[in-house]
This record gives structure tokens, sequence and C-alpha cells, in this order.
């Protein structure tokens, strides 16, 4: 059985690891995951990414069922296996070494309506 809507079903291999509920819980997915599979995240997910977003856009918060709220959770992982894969690249395991001591707390992301 999928969590994600039907036309995101191919990513489902990465809900239990990247589609999780808050910020923190996603960068310490993102150090858990590790190069390779935050690159694994990023090569499968970025090309979806576009339809994801303009899927959620087009519903809106108050209309997000489950599998909906899984994906937005999905994209927001995306973005941070993107930060480590693509952006910090051979940098990630040296920038992993201080993520211990700035701890997440809330953001922008966690405040939105369930």
């Amino acid at each position: 059985m999928s969590t994600l809507p039907p036309a995101f079903a191919a990513l489902e291999p990465f809900v239990a690891h990247w589609a999780l509920p808050t910020t923190a819980a996603r960068a310490a997915a993102r150090d858990s995951a590790g190069p390779d599979g935050c690159a694994a995240f990023l090569a499968a997910g970025f090309p979806r990414a576009a339809d994801a977003l303009d899927y959620l856009d087009g519903k809106g918060f108050t209309a997000f069922d489950a599998a909906d709220t899984a994906l937005m959770n999905l994209m927001l992982g995306l973005a941070h296996a993107a930060l480590g894969a693509e952006l910090l690249g051979p940098d990630e395991a040296r920038h992993a070494l201080d993520r211990p001591a700035m701890r997440i707390q809330r953001s922008p992301a966690d405040c939105a309506p369930a």
C-alpha cells in the first residue's frame, strides 16, 4: 500500500527515511543517509519535484490528506538531501561534524497547518 498520492508511488521507497514531520527529523535523516543515500534520493526525487510541488500547490494545505502530507514532507526531505549531495558535495562530511551542535528547535516548515 502506498502512502503517497498514486502519481508519486515510484518515490515510495524513500518515504520511511525522508518523509518526516519536522525539520530536525529531516536533518537527522540527512546525516544518517550519508552521501550515497542523499544522492540516491536526489536522483529519484528531483525529476518529480516540480510535478509534486505543482500537485500540492493545487490542493492547498487545508485540503491535504495523509498521502499529500507525506508527499510534502518527502519534498521537504528532498531539500535536505540536495543540500548534502549537491550543494556541499565532498564537504558534507566536514559539515556533518558540526551539525550536532546546531540543534534545530523549530522552523517555518514545522508550522504549516495540518
